[in-house]
């Protein structure tokens, strides 16, 4: 009896969308790094991005057609600008990370992708800190609370010595270090003896995001009110994507990273302008104020 499966192989010619290679790494802060390790699709007809599994996932009702690399691009516009976020799950992207362990508790709240981390419950944790230098201490934010804004100043005596001395308390921190190796070598297992390491201490994993998802990640991470340290990170993941979904990656920032969204209250506003208005927010939230003020700066109103 003869089998009713028939393998067939495309005849059309296809190329990598890594350029063969295995790991396209940026390195970032001081002993970090975010590598791009695998993607899919990896296989895209030639002279494709992978941005033509986006395409080819929204016209799978009615088939590719005859439909123009022109034609894809205004599609992806189009389903980017009205937010059908479906097609975009089609893309996956597999990074290896290698951060510090308070970037790692921020980013693992973003609960949309495949995480597998380092363990020190079965290896001794590497001996690498996270130690900014003395001209890029934060100062505490007045106005966000869990932000740092405008650094010491090392011109100023007072300043300086304040961001030298924070410098001094991280390496009295490090030197945990040196009695952990200690206590595991003198037999106190390595899952208790970690748990004296501070959160300066890298950690490392492995992250699997579609790109729908990464997107909304990287608009969340790049933003400039996100902590300088994850922002690095995310800067170079988008880096590293950028030239395989380059289509994607640009209507997402003119319609979403670097847009403006406008609620109903400032619409109003706006509206109040044009008829003479003060252009003021009917808001008693601080906060939304300021925001509206900003916007209203960017805007040149």
């Amino acid at each position: 009896m003869s089998s009713p499966i028939t393998i067939v192989k495309p005849e059309t010619p296809f190329r990598d969308v890594m350029d063969g290679a295995s790991r396209m790494e940026a390195r970032v802060l001081d002993h970090g790094f975010v590598a791009l390790v695998d993607a899919m699709p990896r296989l895209v007809p030639e002279g494709q991005t992978a941005d033509q599994a986006v395409v080819q996932a929204a016209r799978v009702s009615y088939g590719q057609g005859t439909k123009q690399v022109s034609e894809d691009a205004g599609l992806i516009r189009y389903l980017l600008r009205h937010r059908h976020t479906t097609p975009f799950e089609m893309v996956e992207f597999k990074f290896h990370v290698c951060m510090p362990i308070f970037i790692a508790r921020q980013w693992i709240r973003h609960r949309t992708a495949n995480v597998n981390e380092y363990s020190g419950r079965y290896s001794i944790l590497p001996d690498r800190f996270y130690t900014p230098t003395v001209d890029a201490i934060r100062k505490q934010s007045q106005a966000n609370r869990q932000g740092g804004e405008e650094t010491f100043a090392i011109s100023d005596e007072a300043e300086e010595r304040t961001a030298k001395e924070f410098l001094a308390f991280l390496k009295d921190v490090e030197t945990q270090y040196t009695r952990y190796i200690d206590l595991t070598k003198k037999g106190v297992s390595r899952e208790l003896a970690r748990i004296g390491l501070p959160v300066n201490m890298y950690t490392e994993w492995y992250w699997k995001c579609d790109l729908h998802n990464l997107l909304h990640f990287l608009g969340l991470r790049m933003d400039s009110h996100a902590q300088y340290e994850i922002r690095v990170f995310a800067e170079a993941m988008f880096r590293l994507i950028e030239p395989i979904v380059p289509v994607c990656a640009q209507a997402w920032r003119d319609y979403h990273f670097e847009a403006m969204h406008l609620s109903r209250l400032e619409i109003e506003a706006l509206r109040g302008l044009r008829s003479g208005g003060d252009g003021q927010i009917k808001s008693e939230n601080k906060r939304e104020r300021a925001e509206w003020e900003a916007k209203r700066a960017r805007l040149d109103l």
